[in-house]
């Protein structure tokens, strides 16, 4: 099979088109022939070595978490899930090899559902890693609740879009801050849009005296330092940027794990019409070198999709 894999670490040149034996299907697994993949900041993280001390990797080593395409196999133990059955799934495993940057992944079944019916592949594909750090965070980490205001750091992208979203499905109140061009951005997903920059305190708090329930943060940095002046009780900052920063302000740390169930839920919200994904712009699988050039370089709104 054709993949985008990598057999060192560097930048977007080291990710090249690369022949690999079909990826082995466990008992307890599938084999999706891959439509689209949707392409997020860790996959250039990973490339450039960064997970490194924190995932086992193994070259060749194929990048990519995310997957929309049709079950071509399954292992001998799985149930619920047939040959041809269109899937979506976030497929990150206990070690960087089989990514999704591929003509064809091992996708555990715990991580797959049936992709939803009502958008294309693309937008499929771009569902999962953001769909799912967004829910967890404010549903397993923050618990948030009808009513209560939430505040999301960097709310015009991938993860903000979906957080956004998720946090009205809930019924709570969301502020967004965003760079001054995307405030209109943030205001079509259903936040009250807030520029970073000084002055973040003072502006947050003039729409809250009180403070918000709870905080969102997903760049790190001064916003993350902000936090605990905007919310009214640390614990109820959630980052998935900074763990040891946000620790020790007295909140929590978030890393996206697989979850079907919790991926079916989203997949029923957009097939309801409740949320959408925003794709900026597709390629073919084999520019996925310059699709990471362009995300680091913030060159394109809305997500980056690989199609297959």
């Amino acid at each position: 099979m054709q993949a985008m894999a990598l057999s060192r670490y560097g930048g977007p040149e080291v990710l090249e088109a690369t022949e690999l034996p079909e990826p082995k299907v466990g008992p307890d697994s599938v084999l999706v022939r891959t439509r689209a993949v949707g392409v997020n900041p860790v996959d250039y993280k990973i490339r450039e070595g960064a997970l490194d001390g924190l995932i086992p990797s193994h070259f060749p080593l194929v990048p990519g978490f995310d997957v929309a395409g049709v079950v071509e196999r399954v292992g001998p133990s799985v149930v619920g899930i047939a040959e041809g059955d269109e899937v979506v799934a976030y497929n990150r495993q206990d070690h960087l090899e089989v990514g999704t940057y591929a003509e064809l992944t091992s996708v555990p079944q715990r991580a797959v559902t049936a992709r939803p019916t009502t958008v294309g592949w693309a937008e499929a594909g771009a569902l999962p890693l953001v769909g799912l750090t967004a829910y967890q965070a404010i549903v397993d980490r923050l618990g948030l609740q009808k009513g209560e205001t939430l505040l999301v750091h960097a709310a015009s992208g991938g993860v903000g879009t979906m957080a956004v979203q998720i946090a009205r499905i809930l019924g709570a109140e969301v502020v967004g801050t965003a760079g001054e061009a995307n405030q209109d951005r943030v205001q079509g997903f259903g936040a009250t849009p807030v520029p970073y920059g000084d002055g973040l305190v003072e502006r947050v708090r003039a729409l809250h005296p009180e403070g918000v329930d709870a905080v969102l943060d997903l760049v790190g940095g001064q916003a993350l330092d902000d936090s605990p002046a905007l919310v009214r009780d640390p614990a109820r900052i959630c980052s998935i940027i900074d763990p040891q920063a946000v620790l020790e302000l007295g909140g929590a740390y978030h890393f996206c794990r697989p979850d079907a169930g919790q991926l079916a839920t989203l997949v029923s919200w957009v097939d309801e019409g409740h949320l959408r994904m925003d794709v900026g712009r597709t390629m073919p699988l084999t520019e996925a070198a310059e699709a990471q050039r362009l995300m680091e370089q913030g060159g394109v709104t809305g997500k980056i999709v690989l199609t297959v």
